[in-house]
């Protein structure tokens, strides 16, 4: 099989396609044929090894585990002993290391049926962006209906999904945005949006509840002056940077946290199975859908990731492993 692969940290030049044996599957396994796989900033940070602290977990001179991605979709090829959920031909979606690959071995335990109204390309697209979406809403920051939110970063890929679950849980939202983005992130359901080229949301009279950072291009202090009293600021984007980076900033919220009536929250999105499901119903319900701002085939992958790089990107930018299908 085709798998994408980096024998050391680097641009995405040093990026490559591998072939490799198809992987086996063990008892409670199923064996997915990747058709389209999603691109998240994670990635590039892993393929870079920067900032350098994650080295310490992938290997401080070159990567231990070469292969990239997490975000897939595909059909189910074969199903390993005890399997009762899937069998094979079922259109499958969820989130795996290493997915950048033609074939990916998943246990049963993670991967789900893929929304109906979804193509491989928009399915590839959900998982962790609309994970850390809902748990930085939800679970972070406690959004209840009535209240207000503001999603900095509002056209990206975790901002695009923010808006209609923000909507979803009842709440007022302001998207924060460029000007050529300010008409996606309205009929995306934003109730307000600021062009930032125009306006600087933390001078502006509002307050909110919730601020959801996908960015982390302001100041902590900037970014606690429009919170209400006892909103919440939560952190899921930061700057970039060799030495720390996004780190930088968590240590700052940790170090502040005891000090203000505001709570800062920053955090790690957890693959949660019922989580996933729960934005299923949603997807399928019209409510939430993804939005894809390039498609890559599987050989062009280092201009995907340099792309994403660049910071810019509407939405996902996915990659596309079957040259057959469009769907």
């Amino acid at each position: 099989m085709k798998a994408i692969a980096h024998s050391h940290y680097g641009p995405p030049s040093v990026l490559r396609v591998e072939e490799r044996d198809s992987p086996s599957i063990g008892s409670g396994d199923v064996l997915v044929r990747v058709k389209a796989v999603s691109l998240n900033p994670l990635d590039w940070h892993f393929l870079r090894g920067e900032p350098f602290p994650i080295r310490l977990a992938l290997g401080l001179r070159k990567p231990g585990a070469q292969r990239l991605g997490v975000d897939f979709a595909g059909t189910v090829e074969k199903v390993g002993a005890g399997v009762t959920q899937f069998k094979p031909g079922d259109s499958v979606y969820g989130g795996r290391p290493g997915a950048l690959a033609e074939y990916l071995s998943v246990p049963e335990r993670i991967v789900l049926s893929m929304p109906a109204n979804l193509t491989f390309q928009q399915a590839a697209a959900v998982p962790v962006a609309a994970l850390t979406a809902l748990q930085g809403l939800r679970d972070k920051g406690r959004l209840q209906a009535g209240q207000s939110v503001l999603v900095n970063g509002a056209s990206g890929g975790v901002g695009t999904f923010a808006i209609p679950i923000a909507k979803h849980l009842g709440a007022e939202v302001t998207g924060v945005c460029s000007g050529r983005n300010v008409e996606l992130v309205r009929s995306l359901g934003a109730d307000f949006v600021v062009d930032y080229s125009r306006e600087d949301f933390t001078v502006g009279g509002g307050r909110y509840d919730v601020l959801l950072d996908c960015v982390g291009n302001r100041s902590l202090t900037d970014c606690r002056r429009v919170l209400k009293p006892t909103g919440t600021y939560v952190m899921v984007g930061g700057p970039g940077g060799r030495w720390l980076g996004p780190l930088a900033r968590s240590i700052r919220i940790v170090l502040w946290s005891p000090f203000v009536r505001q709570r800062l929250v920053t955090f790690i999105t957890s693959a949660r199975r019922d989580d996933l499901q729960f934005i299923t119903g949603l997807i399928e319900a019209g409510k939430v859908a993804p939005v894809i701002d390039r498609c890559y085939p599987l050989e062009d992958v280092s201009d995907a990731f340099a792309y994403l790089e660049e910071g810019h990107a509407r939405g996902k930018v996915v990659i596309r492993l079957d040259p057959d299908s469009s769907s």
